[in-house]
C-alpha cells in the first residue's frame, strides 16, 4: 500500500468490473473506500469475457438491474470514453423454427419490461448477416444493446473510480476476514490488517475458496471459457449469437470470436458437494463440458483451509492465466466462417481463456453472507458479468451501506441457494 491504512467506511475484494463499480459508486457517495486486487485490475474473467452488453435473452429475474446496467453504461461510456462502447444492437439467429419458437417465448416473457426486442424474418436476418440464402428460420433482435471493450473498459472505469477518491490497492492478496463479535470487521490483507464498517466480496472465482476458509459454503463452481479474436475483417453491425460461433466486432477491425454453452470444467474438492445442484446447468446449458481433474483439484481453487498469517491460494496466482481449447476454438472459427460471410477471409491471430463463476441457477449473488453480517456478496455473475458488472456494482455497494437499493435485491440473495440445495 502506498501509505498505512488503517480503517476505511468499506473494503472491496477484487478488481474486476463489479468490484471496481463498486469502489467507483460508493467513492461518488463520499465515502471512504479500498479496494483490494490480488494482481492487476481486470487481470482475469473482466477482461476475457466477450464484451456483450445485452438484456436480449437474460432471466426475467436480471432484467430490472440488467435495464439499470445499460444506462449506468452509457454514463461510464460518455465519464470515460474510449472503451469502444456502441449501442447497435444483439441478434440471436435461429436456425430452425423451434429456435424462433423459443425466442418468441422469451420475448413474450419479457414483455412487461417494454424492451425495443423483435423478432426477425428469414429475409431480415439473411440482410443483417449479409447473406442470401435464407440460411436461417429468422432471428432475435434487441436494437438498444450494446458492446464494449472489456480490456478498456474496466481500467477507464478504474481510473474513473481513483479520480473520485477510491484507493485501488492491485498486487495485494486478501487473505482473510477481520471478525470481531459475531460480525465482519474489516480484512486481513497480506500487507496488514484494515477495519471497515462494511466488506464487499466480489473475487469471481476466488470468493468460494475464501468463504470455505472462513467456514462459510457457497454454491458456486468454475467453467473454462475459450475465446479467439480474429485480424481485419469486413464490418458488420452488432453482436450475433448462433449455434456454431458468436461474434463481436473489435475496435481493432477484427472479431472477438466465441461459442456460447462451450466449456472446460476441472473436478475439486468442492464439485463434489456441488454436483448434484449444478448437474442440470451442466448438462442441458453448458452443452460442450469436458470434466476433467488435473492439477487443478488441489490446486488454487480447490485448497480449503490456510491460516491468515500464512500466503493464501490468491498470493500464488496473482493471475489466473488458464490454456484455451485450441480444438475446440479451431472448430468455433470454422462455424464462424460458414455463419458469417464478413469472417470467411478472416484469420484467428489470438486466444485466450478464462474462468467462469458460475452458479446452479446461472444468477448472481448479490446480498449478505449468510452467518458473516458486514460481509455483502458479489459473485457467481455466470458469464453474465460484464454487462450486467455496473449494476451488481451498484446494487452490491448500496445493500452494504444500507442504502436504498435500485432494484429489488431478493432474486440475488444468497440464501435462495441454501434454499435450492434444500430442495
Amino acid at each position: 500500500m502506498d501509505a498505512p491504512l488503517h480503517s476505511v467506511d468499506v473494503a472491496v475484494i477484487g478488481g474486476g468490473l463489479v468490484g471496481v463499480c463498486a469502489a467507483l459508486f460508493l467513492a461518488e457517495r463520499g465515502l471512504s473506500v479500498v479496494l483490494f486486487e490480488k494482481g492487476r485490475i481486470a487481470g482475469e474473467q473482466s477482461s476475457r469475457n466477450w464484451g456483450w452488453i445485452r438484456k436480449q435473452g437474460r432471466a426475467p429475474e436480471e432484467l430490472p438491474l440488467m435495464i439499470e446496467a445499460s444506462d449506468l453504461w452509457r454514463r461510464l461510456a460518455a465519464e470515460t470514453g474510449g472503451i469502444g462502447h456502441r449501442a447497435e444492437g444483439s441478434t440471436y439467429l435461429a436456425e430452425t423454427e423451434d429456435d424462433l419458437a423459443r425466442h418468441a417465448a422469451w420475448m413474450e416473457d419479457a414483455r412487461t419490461f417494454q424492451l425495443d426486442t423483435r423478432l426477425l424474418s428469414s429475409a431480415e436476418a439473411d440482410a443483417l448477416t449479409g447473406r442470401d440464402d435464407r440460411r436461417f428460420a429468422g432471428a432475435l433482435h434487441t436494437p438498444s444493446d450494446a458492446f464494449a471493450e472489456p480490456g478498456l473498459a474496466v481500467p477507464a472505469v478504474a481510473h474513473l473510480a481513483r479520480e473520485r477518491g477510491a484507493r485501488l490497492e492491485e498486487g495485494c492478496a486478501v487473505r482473510g476476514l477481520l471478525r470481531e463479535g459475531g460480525r465482519v470487521r474489516g480484512v486481513v490483507t497480506e500487507r496488514g490488517t484494515v477495519r471497515a464498517g462494511a466488506v464487499i466480496l466480489a473475487g469471481g472465482v476466488w470468493s468460494r475458496p475464501l468463504l470455505e476458509n472462513e467456514g462459510s459454503g457457497l454454491a458456486q463452481l468454475a467453467v473454462r471459457a475459450s475465446v479467439l479474436r480474429t485480424g481485419p475483417a469486413p464490418r458488420v453491425a452488432g453482436v450475433f449469437g448462433a449455434r456454431s460461433a458468436s461474434i463481436r466486432p473489435r475496435a481493432d477491425g477484427g472479431y472477438t470470436v466465441a461459442r456460447s454453452g462451450a466449456a472446460g470444467f476441472e473436478l475439486v474438492p468442492a464439485a463434489f458437494a456441488h454436483l448434484r445442484a449444478f448437474w442440470p446447468l451442466l448438462r442441458e446449458q453448458w452443452r460442450i463440458v469436458r470434466p476433467s481433474a488435473g492439477r487443478s483439484f488441489l490446486g488454487p481453487l480447490g485448497r480449503r483451509r490456510w491460516g491468515l498469517d500464512e500466503p493464501s491460494p490468491m498470493e500464488s496466482v496473482r493471475v489466473m492465466d488458464p490454456a484455451p481449447d485450441e480444438r475446440l476454438l479451431a472448430d468455433v472459427m470454422e462455424g464462424a466462417r460458414r455463419t458469417y460471410p464478413a469472417l470467411q477471409e478472416a484469420r484467428p491471430v489470438a486466444s485466450w481463456a478464462g474462468m467462469i463463476d458460475v452458479t446452479p441457477d446461472e444468477l448472481p449473488v448479490i446480498g449478505e453472507a449468510p452467518g458473516l453480517p458486514g460481509l455483502t456478496l458479489a459473485t457467481g455473475l455466470s458469464g453474465h458479468g460484464f454487462g450486467l458488472g455496473p449494476g451488481a456494482g451498484l446494487l452490491a455497494a448500496q445493500i452494504a451501506t444500507g442504502a436504498p437499493t435500485v432494484v429489488d435485491p431478493a432474486p440475488f440473495s444468497p440464501r435462495r441457494l441454501d434454499r435450492r440445495a434444500a430442495a
